[in-house]
Order: C-alpha cells, then sequence, then structure tokens
C-alpha cells in the first residue's frame, strides 16, 4: 500500500513538473516556439513587437477587442515592421492559408501588374492612347471626340470621361450593367463622353476593366496568368484565386482572393520600392508614380486626402502625430496600407460586404497599430 501510495505521489509530482514547465516555457520562450500553422516565411524575418519599438500592451489591446466584440466577420491582421514580420493574428475560423475576397484592393494589385507590363515593354508608357491596343475592326472605335484623347493615365485616374459612375446606380457604366455581356472592352468604349479626360475622378469599374484588357492583348495571357507568373510566384504567394468572368476575362476592377499574409506582402513589395528579397519584381519608378497623388479627393471621399494611380493616400494623426500612407482598399473592410516613413505594412482583411462599418472598423484597428509606434 505504501509503494502504491509512492507511485501515486511521484505521477502526481511529474505532472505538476510538465504542467509547469509547459506554462514556464509559454510565458518565458513563446516567441521561439514554431506554430505549425505560422511557420516561418522565406525572407521575411519573424520580430517581436518591443524589438522594432512597438507597444505589445497596445496590440494585445487591439487583438482582445476584435475577439470580443461583435459581429464577428474580421478576418486577419498582419503587420510588417521594419522588413519583420511583428503581427500575425486571424479571427472566426480564418488562419494562414484562408483565401480572401480583398475586393477593389485588387485595382491596387492591377495596378502593379500594369508597372510590370511596362518594365517588360509590352507597354510603352501611360501617355499612350488606349485606341493603340484596340484597333479597328475587332473593336469598336470612334472616328473622332473627345473618347480619342482618353489615354492610359486616365484610366489609373478614374478621370477617363466615360459615362461610368459605380457611385450612381442609374450611370450607364455601372458594373451591373456590363459584368455579364460578352465584350467588355466594345461596352466600354460605347459609352458617352461627360467630361474632357484628366478632368476630374470619378470612381467606377470600367477604368480598371480596361487596364486588364490592355495587359491581357499585349502579354496574350490571361490576367491571373500574368499576375501568377510575375508577381504571384515571384513572391510565393501560391494559393489564389481571381474572379474569371463567362467570357474568359479576368475582373482586373477586383474580387481577387488571398490571404491577409499574401496581401500584406503585396505591400511589402511597395514599401521596398519595387524588390522582393533583393530581387526586383517592378519599377522603383513606377512604385513613385503610385505614391503621387493625382486628384485631391477629401471632399468626395471620407478616408481618404488623394488618389493616385488605383491607389488611395491619406493622412492619419494619432497622438499628436502625423503619418502619411498611401493604402489600397476594398468593399468591407479589406485595407492594406503602406507607411513609408515609419517602414510599416499593415494588411486587414474583413468580410463585412456592403456595410459601412467594415470600413470604420478596419480604420480604427490601424489606428491603434498607428499608435502602438513608440518613439526610437
Amino acid at each position: 500500500m505504501t509503494l502504491y501510495r509512492n507511485l501515486i505521489l511521484i505521477n502526481n509530482t511529474v505532472i505538476f513538473f510538465i504542467i509547469g514547465l509547459f506554462t514556464t516555457i509559454n510565458c518565458i520562450g513563446q516567441s521561439n516556439l514554431v506554430d505549425p500553422l505560422k511557420q516561418p516565411i522565406p525572407g521575411l524575418l519573424h520580430a517581436d513587437l518591443a524589438s522594432v519599438k512597438m507597444s505589445q500592451d497596445t496590440i494585445e489591446k487591439v487583438i482582445q477587442l476584435i475577439k470580443t466584440n461583435p459581429p464577428n466577420d474580421f478576418r486577419g491582421l498582419v503587420v510588417i515592421k521594419d522588413n519583420k514580420l511583428v503581427v500575425e493574428e486571424y479571427f472566426n475560423t480564418y488562419w494562414r492559408e484562408t483565401i480572401h475576397d480583398i475586393r477593389s484592393a485588387g485595382k491596387g494589385v492591377t495596378s502593379l501588374l500594369l508597372g510590370i507590363a511596362i518594365d517588360k515593354g509590352l507597354i510603352k508608357d501611360t501617355e499612350q492612347s488606349i485606341y493603340d491596343f484596340f484597333p479597328r475592326p475587332k473593336f469598336t472605335q470612334p472616328d473622332q471626340g473627345a473618347h480619342r484623347d482618353i489615354k492610359i493615365k486616365h484610366l489609373l485616374t478614374m478621370s477617363s470621361g466615360l459615362n461610368a459612375d459605380d457611385n450612381d446606380d442609374h450611370s450607364p457604366g455601372n458594373t451591373g450593367n456590363w459584368l455579364m455581356k460578352d465584350n467588355w472592352v466594345d461596352f466600354a468604349l460605347s459609352l458617352p463622353m461627360i467630361f474632357t479626360p484628366g478632368e476630374k475622378y470619378v470612381y467606377n469599374d470600367v477604368c480598371p476593366m480596361l487596364i486588364g484588357a490592355i495587359i491581357e492583348k499585349t502579354s496574350g495571357k490571361k490576367l491571373s496568368d500574368f499576375a501568377k507568373e510575375n508577381l504571384f510566384s515571384p513572391l510565393g504567394i501560391r494559393e489564389f484565386y481571381w474572379y474569371t468572368a463567362p467570357n474568359g476575362s479576368t475582373g482586373p476592377m477586383g474580387n481577387l482572393y488571398i490571404s491577409t499574409l499574401d496581401f500584406a506582402k503585396l505591400g511589402q513589395l511597395v514599401i521596398n520600392k519595387g524588390q522582393w528579397q533583393g530581387k526586383k519584381i517592378v519599377s522603383p519608378t513606377w512604385i513613385q508614380e503610385i505614391f503621387k497623388k493625382r486628384f485631391d479627393i477629401s471632399k468626395d471621399d471620407p478616408f481618404a486626402n488623394g488618389y493616385g494611380y488605383f491607389w488611395f493616400s491619406a493622412t492619419k494623426e494619432v497622438n499628436g502625430k502625423k503619418y502619411d500612407c498611401v493604402y489600397a482598399s476594398g468593399n468591407g473592410g479589406n485595407l492594406l496600407f503602406v507607411v513609408p516613413s515609419e517602414n510599416l505594412v499593415v494588411s486587414l482583411t474583413s468580410s463585412a460586404y456592403g456595410l459601412g462599418y467594415g470600413h470604420h472598423r478596419s480604420r480604427n484597428i490601424f489606428r491603434y497599430v498607428l499608435g502602438s509606434l513608440m518613439d526610437k
């Protein structure tokens, strides 16, 4: 009986030791453990927040707020600071490998692909007329008038002058009027002109659709295939889906499904001026072009100050400090922020599609991230 009691005591001691050791490891060396669902990423070192001068308390607070505040449709938060992955959190059944529809943030990807096409000599520059790529008799081509003045740069800045406005359900160029048509390009080129190209910014899907058509025409490939070969594969983006319409064309205006982490990689490419792991993916000159503010849209957009080549720009003030950023934006709160002055990339994914709170929530989370930055 004494032997049996001693064995129980020994077993209990071993159990408590194991539990204590496990707790100690988790408390002291958690950052050194490898999460089987978050394996190291080649060329993107992992680091703790303190090492990049970010407040762990602030980040833990915002993560807790996301977890405890419904509705449960926020998906992922990834932060890269000083070229190091410092935050990677997923919510509500999502994880690292889950691909997600970033909606119109895909337009920012289309802009990167156009830069790559220019680098390859497929397109001369943004001053080219769009009709250089859509000749008769295959495509509708007006004989004269303002249509003839539309250049690639006007498409990139949503200032083509074509009667297309996705904030107006009655606009003839509204996406719902052409998405299921066989010939997207002919539909777009047949739209009436309502202002001189370059005169003003009007948000629509026709402009990025035509950019995608130009890339497909000059490369001889579907936009999704061109993206895989020249952008996604070099960045190690293996899993993605880009909506392809019944007519066989990729939807360059959005509906790109990628993971939150891969979304962040695109921001890291931008902040590193077109380089990934020391290799040029797109020219630094093109990244500079993306950054340029082409239109002041502060009166029309509650979040942005300016618009460039399918990327927005804004200045955020947190704790009395101002941060200039550029970002890609998609319905539902899908946002990719790049803050050059802080060497910071913040990727946020959410499925609050068509619900105004999605954007507000993601922007509030971004403000928390900015608030975590500590003076160096």
